[in-house]
């Protein structure tokens, strides 16, 4: 059980805090909003997967891909958000 230290010792923490330090706030909520938005017609795929979820059609491999491919960049920007110190 040699790499279980790694848990404990805070060292994925560390690793994702400063991976998410060097991602700029400005560039991270202009692609967090492109990618909710996107596409702009006929309907952002996030909201027609969100209507699938919630009509309980949401069942092929590639919507459930494309619901966290276009919420990835905002679950990033939330973390780096509440993540911060004293945050």
């Amino acid at each position: 059980m040699s790499g279980f230290h790694i848990f404990q010792g805070g060292l994925i923490r560390k690793t994702m805090r400063t991976m998410l330090d060097k991602i700029p706030y400005s560039v991270l909520i202009v692609v967090a909003v492109f990618m909710l938005l996107a596409p702009f017609r006929p309907m952002p795929h996030i909201l027609e997967k969100l209507i699938m979820l919630k009509n309980g059609v949401l069942t092929r491999p590639m919507d459930i891909f494309d619901l966290f491919f276009h919420l990835f960049p905002g679950i990033i920007l939330l973390l780096k958000i509440f993540s911060r110190p004293g945050g």
